[in-house]
């Protein structure tokens, strides 16, 4: 026996009944099982090695180009990961697996976070960062070699329905469904009190009561629910109270972070930079650096993936370089 089907074996003994099993775990495309790590193991590391993951670190969260302290989209992933797996941990679920698509679930995001993906959603009519996250793993890396990254099933599920219509068949995805909202909401409303948006005598009196009012508090008072309603059950769930507060909490952050008036001057610049982007490769394809080539054709989804991968940074430079003038001093 080695060391990967040993933990497969502790697994058997050690995880909820209810919880994906690493040795179940399939493949589009089969291959000779690692003998030190889980398929679940393997995803994650493929996943962080990728480069769509390495492009994270430069991508918006809230604030565009705000300053050291402030989350980007790659310390957003690696706080839902954290918390993923704390409550993975508690309720005997799979960790790895949690861990995996945590690590995943973002990598479809554009520059500029979500208002780059309303950008292109205005020119396209139709674009999701959760389904351009699949489409990054299941065929843009590797070079477009149409095997992607060959994550398993539960790994791209999980990817696909941590937010949005579809919800994951697994527990563990259900997890990331949730600690993402979590993660983000509290998260953000740290950085907010960083950037002097607000105090925490703004917070609505439900959420106080409820939640705290510290990041911390707040953390832990909604993953402390989701353990205690959730455990040695078939589906992850929050309390009533709990998820009725998460409400309040998102909609006070809506009205007074995510479409607060003093951030919208620098998102309206982000989209006219994303929508600007798009416009000048449809004229121009041959720009294109990593262009690929279709039946002879330029494709339309060609350009959404080349628009949707930059960076902040690169946005910025590849729009100065097509759209400002040179200055000769």
């Amino acid at each position: 026996m080695n060391i990967r089907e040993s933990i497969e074996e502790r697994e058997e003994l050690l995880l909820s009944h209810y919880a994906a099993k690493r040795r179940e775990a399939t493949r589009d495309i089969e291959e000779e099982p690692d003998p030190l790590r889980t398929a679940f193991q393997r995803d994650r590391d493929r996943i962080i090695h990728s480069k769509c993951f390495r492009r994270l670190k430069h991508k918006t969260q809230v604030y565009i180009a705000p300053g050291d302290h402030y989350r980007t989209r790659m310390t957003h992933t690696l706080e839902v990961g954290q918390i993923g797996r704390t409550v993975a941990r508690a309720l005997r679920l799979n960790e790895d697996l949690v861990e995996a698509i945590a690590m995943g679930h973002d990598v479809g995001h554009t520059p500029f976070g979500h208002v780059g993906e309303y950008a292109l959603r205005e020119m396209v009519g139709h674009f999701n960062h959760n389904e351009q996250s699949l489409r990054m793993v299941e065929v843009l890396e590797k070079h477009g070699a149409r095997q992607g990254l060959n994550l398993t099933k539960e790994v791209r599920n999980g990817i696909l329905g941590h937010t949005g219509e579809t919800v994951p068949n697994t527990l563990e995805g259900q997890i990331i469904r949730i600690v993402d909202r979590i993660a983000y909401l509290c998260h953000d409303y740290d950085d907010a009190q960083r950037a002097g948006m607000l105090t925490s005598n703004d917070l609505p009196e439900e959420v106080r009561t409820y939640f705290g009012d510290t990041p911390s508090s707040m953390i832990t008072a909604m993953v402390k629910d989701m353990v205690e309603q959730s455990f040695d059950k078939p589906k992850i769930v929050m309390s009533g109270e709990i998820e009725s507060t998460m409400h309040v909490f998102r909609q006070f952050m809506f009205q007074n972070v995510y479409l607060a008036p003093a951030l919208i001057p620098d998102r309206n610049k982000a989209a006219h930079v994303v929508k600007n982007l798009f416009t000048h490769f449809m004229e121009h394809p041959e720009d294109i650096e990593t262009y690929v080539e279709r039946d002879g054709l330029y494709s339309t989804i060609d350009i959404i993936d080349y628009v949707a991968g930059l960076t902040d940074q690169y946005a910025i430079k590849l729009f100065k370089k097509y759209y400002l003038p040179s200055i000769t001093l």
